[in-house]
């Protein structure tokens, strides 16, 4: 084999997890949001069904009764992450002054820790109270990474498309003009 040769294949293999990571979808279920807004496009987050079973079965129902449109990323902190979720007091149009305290009406869920994964660049988390299991809606996605969350929170996904996206959503809390999930829909 030339020079040439092993170049093109060592290439090959450092190239490959760059592409994985801009996949379209994954083993799925993905959830697939379209953000309005500064941050204008599309979101693709790979749901970990085997990690936490119970997250992600409540973030699909809520996304297939469409609960998560029109709500908007109520806090958006540089260099750490954007939450977005609350169904109830983070709807596009309305008063925002709540947003971050609502849930769902359906129950909250069990905490689903995991040791085996971390906090890193693209790792999509439940939020919570104080409470290890009271999360509900609310999600946030990881703008760096954070190894102080492992353990504390339920990893439930990772964006494997559009973080281009994430990052340019406004910062605030809230936002003085927030950037909306105008549509969340579920891939299997």
């Amino acid at each position: 084999m030339s020079r040439f040769d092993l170049l093109v294949a060592a290439f090959a293999v450092l190239a490959a997890p760059a592409f994985a990571q801009e996949a379209t979808d994954g083993p799925g279920p993905n959830l697939v949001i379209e953000v309005a807004g500064a941050a204008n496009g599309t979101v693709v987050i790979d749901l970990l069904a085997d990690v936490a079973p119970l997250h992600v079965a409540q973030i699909t129902a809520l996304a297939s009764q469409g609960a998560y449109d029109n709500v908007v990323f109520h806090r958006v902190i540089d260099g750490f992450m954007a939450q977005t979720g609350d169904v109830r007091y983070g709807i596009a149009g309305g008063d925002l002054s709540g947003a971050g305290t609502g849930d769902s009406d359906l129950p909250n869920i069990p905490a689903e820790f995991t040791t085996d994964l971390s906090f890193q660049r693209g790792v999509v988390g439940m939020a919570r109270a104080n409470d290890p299991d009271s999360a509900n809606s609310q999600f946030f996605i990881m703008f760096a990474p954070d190894e102080f969350l492992d353990g504390q929170y339920t990893i439930v996904g990772n964006v494997i498309s559009g973080m281009e996206v994430v990052d340019a959503i406004q910062r605030g809390e809230p936002p003085a003009t927030p950037d909306v999930m105008v549509k969340v829909t579920v891939q299997p």
